[in-house]
């Protein structure tokens, strides 16, 4: 039981956040004995994901602001003479300004219940955030020692896969020139990639489908909607970590099929095929050799110095003017594949960002990302279910009262968790939003404006509907950072069918609704009722069924003198940041791993379980010759495809020399 866990530890986890579950998979994997808690009911913390009706749940808790009472409350009886305590907070406050609106049809909604749900939903108002259900949710097992995800408030998807489905799955390859996924990997890892729901329907002309609120309701665990919004580069840290530790079986990606961008009002396609360059014809030669100059001296702008040492101190936009490139180049360059701020980014880091994009294509597919099958939260279980193999005890809705540190050494010797047991360690790695706030009072905090929105279309309509795609909208207003927009159909099972899910997340200046709000406005239809009489191309915008906004608290960068009287045995790791890509969290969890357990192989291979001894038994079976076991298979061809490029890098670079101007 809970209550009952063993007193030692080498290494204490609290929170399960990604660079959290990634730290504990490093421990449990180089033998430390690892206690993985958190104090909520579902992994992940900032980076899960959740059915719809998890979502309307997750949005009432934060919007209450009633304080947790401790369950035990004598356990300061626990605290010796020569010890202090660091309380921890029982409450996440790194959610704010959390607001939800329905825009769709809300016929019978009151009677309708999500397929397979066992609390009951009401209709939604205005306010979602008013009308969630009250009744409590499932009790689950607080102590975990198996395989996480099962026993998760996530196992409520549409369509989860069995324990030894989950445990095969693969980071697998796409064709460049097929916009469906194909299963590149053999044995029996072998799971096609993008398991879509086949569904092509034709090019509509017609009108799309009417979708209500009763019906997102009771295809509600259709569902998987993530609370951060990212995609993974094919050669960034993260794909390379899933990779070498074999933790990829657990999961399986579609890449994403298209990058999209917006100008004069408009949302295009850049073209991400050989077929699409052969057939383009929007821009000129002339501009096509300005932009394939450019991006050469990209891929190895290190190697001339000069041509942009003048400029460091200058923003990447600035640059771009000097380099004879006409505006429209300039801004698909800017936006669409640096992907960074007009305003913010210097020279170096926009050059960085762009061979970071060109070295990243053709790994997977057509594009440079990957996004994993049922949602972002998906990942930090992986790493949750390596580290409970290798014998990491899981332990949800299990708080942590405080942190006990010796007054003489300043070291933290133990924790006591809401049972009122104490728990000692070597190690501690804390979530920062465990943290109270006078540890933080001098931590400046940034936050990330995020809306999640249910739509009927796609923001650009093609021949498929199963597109996973990228937008990055320039800033609306001066002073307004741009905005990414993610875009996924229900083939990454994310959600319903004839319906997306739509992501937008910026720097905040003010509430997520201000911020994002009037980029919304320009890509969808918020009410249609409103706008039949407006003009026809106002109609072809996609209608937003559903949506929610709210301000999450971006953690990362911050430096470890900040936190006031923090033990030196006592790590922090951050939350979301705002990058696409999930290189933070993967070197935040890395160097906590090395200045823990320098000598030790971060996060390495597993051993082939047939090169295994067990016992003595098996010894005396192998010498008498008597050892039936199948002989040792080949590496998985995951490894081999990690290495496998679609063609000469510099023949992908014409893909991007077809803007339309």
């Amino acid at each position: 039981m809970a209550d009952n866990l063993p007193s030692e530890f080498d290494v204490v986890v609290i929170g399960t956040g990604l660079p959290e579950s990634i730290v504990a998979a490093a421990c449990a994997r180089s033998g430390q004995r690892v206690l993985h808690v958190d104090s909520r009911n579902y992994y992940g913390g900032n980076w899960a994901s959740f059915s719809f009706s998890g979502l309307l749940s997750w949005i009432k808790e934060n919007q209450q602001n009633t304080d947790i009472k401790d369950e035990c409350e004598d356990w300061r009886k626990l605290i010796l003479e020569n010890e202090e305590v660091i309380s921890l907070n029982k409450k996440d406050k790194t959610i704010q300004h959390v607001e939800a609106f329905c825009f769709g049809d809300q016929d019978a909604g009151e009677d309708v219940e999500e397929a397979g749900a066992l609390a009951r939903l009401p209709v939604f108002g205005a306010s979602a955030a008013e009308e969630v259900s009250e009744e409590p949710e499932k009790e689950c097992s607080p102590l975990e020692s198996a395989v996480p995800g099962a026993e998760n408030g996530e196992s409520e998807k549409a369509m989860s896969m069995d324990p030894s489905s989950a445990a095969i799955g693969n980071v697998l390859e796409t064709n460049s020139e097929n916009e469906s996924s194909h299963n590149t990997s053999s044995g029996e890892s072998n799971l096609e990639l993008g398991k879509t729901e086949a569904v092509h329907s034709e090019v509509s002309a017609q009108e799309p489908k009417k979708i209500t609120y009763s019906q997102i309701v009771r295809e509600g665990r259709r569902f998987n909607i993530d609370l951060v919004s990212k995609l993974l580069y094919s050669r960034g840290l993260l794909i390379e970590l899933l990779i070498k530790s074999n933790v990829s079986r657990y999961a399986e990606f579609k890449n994403a099929t298209r990058i999209l961008a917006f100008r004069e009002g408009k949302v295009e396609q850049v073209p991400c095929s050989r077929a699409d360059v052969f057939n383009s014809k929007q821009l000129a030669m002339v501009e096509k050799r300005m932009l394939m100059k450019f991006l050469t001296f990209c891929l190895e702008y290190e190697q001339h110095p000069d041509e942009y040492q003048d400029y460091k101190n200058s923003t990447f936009a600035q640059f771009l003017k000097t380099r004879k490139l006409t505006p429209s180049l300039q801004h698909f360059i800017l936006h669409s594949i640096a992907m960074v701020s007009e305003n913010d980014c210097n020279t170096l880091e926009g050059l960085q960002a762009t061979r970071k994009f060109l070295q990243c294509l053709g790994r997977y597919g057509n594009t440079p990302f990957l996004f994993p099958l049922y949602g972002q939260g998906e990942i930090p279980q992986c790493f949750c279910r390596m580290c409970a193999v290798f014998g990491g005890i899981y332990c949800l809705r299990h708080s942590v009262q405080c942190l006990v540190v010796d007054k003489e050494s300043g070291r933290c010797k133990a924790v006591v968790d809401h049972f009122g047991q104490r728990i000692s360690a070597n190690y501690f790695i804390v979530e920062d939003s465990y943290l109270s706030e006078s540890v933080c009072v001098n931590v400046c905090y940034r936050q990330l404006s995020r809306a999640v929105l249910i739509t009927d279309q796609s923001v650009l309509k093609t021949d498929s509907e199963q597109q996973v795609s990228i937008l990055t909208v320039p800033p609306v207003a001066l002073g307004q950072p741009a905005v990414c927009v993610i875009e996924l159909c229900s083939s990454t099972m994310t959600c319903m069918k004839d319906t997306y899910l739509v992501h937008l997340t910026c720097p905040s200046t003010k509430t997520a609704r201000e911020d994002l709000e009037p980029v919304v406005q320009k890509l969808f239809s918020i009410n249609a009722e409103t706008e039949k009489d407006t003009e026809n191309e106002q109609l072809e915008k996609p209608r937003v069924l559903w949506a929610v906004y709210f301000n999450m608290r971006d953690s990362s960068g911050i430096d470890r003198n900040s936190y006031n009287g923090l033990p030196s045995n006592v790590y922090v790791c951050s939350g979301p940041d705002s990058a696409l890509g999930n290189d933070c969290a993967v070197k935040q969890a890395e160097t906590i791993f090395k200045e823990m357990f320098p000598t030790e192989e971060f996060c390495p291979a597993p051993p082939n379980p047939e090169d295994i001894i067990y016992d003595e038994d098996e010894i005396a079976s192998e010498e008498t010759g008597f050892n039936n076991s199948p002989e040792t298979k080949p590496e998985s061809s995951l490894q081999e495809s990690s290495s496998r490029v679609f063609g000469p890098l510099i023949s992908q670079l014409l893909v991007f020399c077809t803007y339309k101007v």
